[in-house]
């Protein structure tokens, strides 16, 4: 039997249920669990000196786990941050697919590349959807980070603008790549974005991907703005990670039932 993984600080079900529906109807001998590391270090030392085939790297490890890898696909390299490893006999090689589902989704959604665009985040995940926007010709687009420092290197790598706080600030395109809103986390029920700016916004976009329908999400909904979720996101670079990992793509429709059973938990 083969083995992926995920690494995450609040590992939830749904990658590990996509990939092993995949799995079983791919009649493949795999199986995915996920893991909430106390040590990093000794995680990814565990994949290479386990066997593990693949490992998803999930907040807050998608810096970090940088240094503890072998080799980085462009793909990873380009942003300097890792959401998934892929071992070949105990090489480990670094790729990002969020970047592709972020690039993905934009032109998915036919977002104009002339929006205006407050991002509000600062770290590997924020810097794939600012890549990702940056590369498909978004310009006016604002970091929202308090992390100065973060936040300004941000802005600074991808010709974008810095702003510590909100404010009363508005644009065509929210995008929430923090916690805020996250289930289990301490500010699950809260708002990313005031009600204000999602008003005010033609397209909300949530990256976080547990619940489903976040408190943006819903009140996007509410306000009848077209929204883009973390759930989309989920899926579509579980599905890259899953060919990264076996080398085989499912059909479209082997996807939209995985996606089903992934929503019927």
């Amino acid at each position: 039997m083969t083995l992926c993984i995920s690494l995450s600080a609040r590992p939830s079900n749904n990658g590990t249920r996509f990939h092993n529906y995949l799995y079983d109807q791919l009649g493949l001998n795999w199986i995915y669990k996920a893991f909430a590391p106390t040590d990093l270090a000794q995680a990814i030392a565990g994949v290479r000196g386990l066997g593990i085939r693949g490992c998803a790297v999930s907040m807050p490890y998608k810096e970090d786990v940088i240094a503890l890898v072998d080799a980085m696909d462009p793909s990873a390299k380009a942003i300097d941050s890792v959401n998934t490893i892929v071992n070949d006999g105990g090489r480990l090689t670094a790729y990002n697919t969020d970047y592709t589902a972020i690039e993905q989704l934009l032109e998915r959604n036919a977002v104009p590349a002339e929006s205006s665009v407050l991002l509000k985040g600062a770290g590997g995940m924020a810097k794939a959807t600012a890549a990702a926007l940056r590369d498909a010709g978004f310009k006016d687009v604002t970091i929202i980070a308090r992390n100065e420092t973060a936040g300004r290197a941000l802005a600074g790598l991808y010709g974008f603008q810095w702003s510590a706080e909100l404010g009363g600030a508005t644009a065509d395109l929210v995008i929430n790549v923090t916690p805020v809103g996250m289930a289990g986390g301490p500010e699950a029920g809260s708002l990313s974005f005031p009600v204000e700016a999602v008003e005010a916004a033609k397209v909300v976009f949530d990256v976080v991907a547990l619940p489903a329908e976040t408190p943006l999400i819903k009140a996007a909904r509410a306000a009848g703005k077209q929204v883009i979720t973390g759930a989309e996101v989920a899926t579509i670079q579980a599905l890259e990670q899953f060919v990264l990992y076996t080398g085989i793509r499912p059909t479209d429709e082997q996807v939209r039932d995985a996606e089903a059973f992934v929503r019927a938990q």
